[in-house]
């Protein structure tokens, strides 16, 4: 039965995807690359990556990083690396564009390509892991099973992910048809100068990982 307490979930859960970040800047990537349609891939990967990291911190593994600075060090590295890793994709794959006629001329990104991107995003995110662990426990009722409420939360969340990254893809689409109305006459892949920007963002969300403060004492 739905309660308040799901109410201010889903509203705080709102607020958060909403957020620009690394999975949503994905998707705009994407979106400008090879539309919002097949970008979805790249969200529905982002949903089951949420999945698998709400699993994990049931698991324990978001205690485990708040009391271990090695393995929260580890998990950082690797979501540094993994956005900066992107940032240089989509720089490159901007410029690959340059000087090819239409919006067509971005490289094709297979499904399963997109998809693994959209896992990857979510598991490297330390930030992510640690969030589940603090807003989780907040609304659960110990004195009830865990599964049941673990699974509504978690679905409640990836709804809400799954919203953004489709309003995200929307706006997305719907600047890159009227870049491309705009440009048509002059023969530029329209939005380059954006994914160039996204690319340098990623870089920097890479960046500003490495100086998230370990969480052991």
């Amino acid at each position: 039965m739905w309660s308040s307490n799901d109410a201010v979930f889903l509203g705080l859960a709102l607020l958060t995807t909403l957020s620009p970040g690394p999975a949503l800047l994905l998707t705009v990537s994407n979106t400008l690359a090879v539309g919002a349609r097949r970008a979805m891939w790249g969200a529905l990967g982002n949903a089951l990556g949420l999945f698998l990291v709400s699993s994990l911190v049931m698991a324990g593994l978001g205690l485990l990083l708040m009391g271990s600075a090695q393995a929260f060090a580890v998990l950082k590295l690797m979501g540094a690396g993994y956005l900066i890793v992107l940032g240089v994709q989509q720089w490159r794959a901007a410029s690959a564009a340059q000087g090819q006629p239409g919006p067509s001329a971005a490289p094709e990104q297979s499904k399963r390509v997109l998809f693994t991107r959209g896992v990857a995003v979510a598991m490297t995110n330390p930030k992510a892991i640690l969030f589940f662990s603090a807003l989780f426990p907040q609304f659960m009722d110990w004195d009830h099973p865990a599964l049941g409420q673990f699974l509504s939360l978690t679905l409640i969340f990836s709804a809400c992910a799954m919203f953004s990254h489709a309003l995200y893809a929307a706006i997305a689409a719907g600047l890159k048809r009227k870049w491309g109305a705009v440009e048509s006459g002059r023969r530029r892949p329209s939005g380059r100068w954006l994914r160039r920007v996204i690319a340098l963002v990623f870089v920097g969300l890479g960046l500003s990982l490495l100086r998230l403060p370990g969480r052991a004492a």
